[in-house]
């Protein structure tokens, strides 16, 4: 994992990635080398060795470690992290708005907005960090790697938890755009609620039955016959809350790989986005007492009718 900005790290942010931190559980190693070999084995010895012998794995109080340190539960031990041949992601993010607190960005599609898994120096907050410069950056809010558009990020760490606030308060407006199958049969505006849990696949959610606990206003913008601009605002903030929403309607968004079926991996083809658009944002800044809105300048294209442009 990542040191978070509230725990004090002895190594420091390098080319805007974060060192990654890891406590000793209880149990038994001889050496450091035995503990990370046995606890990440995707990760080989010689990867280990070679940090080591860079002085880039360190304990706590920042004493250089080797592969002979005697480890022991409750030790905290810091490195970097490193993904050898990740893949460029051609898409650049667009900053819409910089503050002494936050900065407000226009995310494309395919970035995902933290390091994890394949993803590292290709991230939003890693690419943000070296731009900026700010070590403190954080996101105060999700949004998916396949999903673009507007997007938060606190970089002042003593007034982060009143913009988190509003989000855990469900102060904060989000409208989205998607593209869509066409719902004739249906009348709109119209409010689909759900319960929505865990599915047995993995990244997956579904709808079981109980009491909802996600809620979405859905609204036509036009129906261009085969295919429908939708405008959604999620009351609720669960995980593929509006992809979800959608395809339980019949209408699952446009190149959607998870609903309503679990596609095969695409890898790194970029070629079709899922036309999921995190389209504007709003709320009462706490800090100020101002109203602030934010738009992303981007535009869902409809096939074979052009770009969705100038819809609010």
């Amino acid at each position: 994992m990542s040191a978070s900005q509230s725990f004090s790290s002895p190594l420091p942010t390098r080319d805007g990635i974060a060192p990654s931190y890891i406590w000793i559980p209880e149990g038994q190693w001889p050496t450091l080398i035995a503990f990370l070999v046995s606890h990440f084995p995707v990760v080989a010895e010689a990867i280990w060795l070679s940090r080591m012998e860079k002085k880039e794995v360190v304990d706590q109080a920042g004493n250089v470690l080797n592969e002979r340190s005697v480890v022991k539960r409750g030790m905290c031990i810091f490195y970097y992290r490193e993904i050898e041949h990740e893949t460029p992601i051609p898409f650049e993010a667009r900053v819409l708005h910089q503050d002494e607190h936050i900065i407000v960005v226009d995310k494309p599609h395919f970035l995902p907005v933290t390091p994890g898994g394949r993803f590292l120096r290709e991230t939003l907050l890693v690419r943000l960090k070296k731009q900026t410069g700010l070590a403190h950056l954080t996101p105060i809010h999700r949004l998916d790697r396949e999903t673009a558009g507007v997007m938060l990020f606190s970089h002042q760490p003593l007034s982060r938890g009143a913009y988190q606030s509003l989000f855990q308060q469900r102060v904060v407006r989000k409208i989205y755009h998607a593209v869509a199958p066409s719902l004739s049969h249906l009348v709109f505006p119209l409010v689909h609620r759900s319960r929505m849990e865990e599915g047995a696949r993995f990244l997956v959610m579904q709808e079981s039955a109980g009491a909802p606990n996600s809620e979405t206003h859905i609204e036509l913008i036009k129906d261009y016959g085969r295919l429908s601009l939708y405008r959604l605002s999620p009351l609720t903030g669960k995980k593929h809350q509006l992809r979800l929403h959608m395809a339980s309607l019949g209408a699952p968004i446009l190149n959607d790989g998870f609903y309503p079926n679990v596609l095969p991996c695409k890898g790194d083809d970029f070629s079709a986005p899922l036309q999921l658009l995190a389209k504007s944002i709003s709320f009462i800044d706490p800090i100020t007492g101002e109203m602030r809105q934010f738009r992303s300048e981007q535009e869902l294209a409809v096939p074979d009718f052009g770009s969705c442009s100038n819809i609010v």
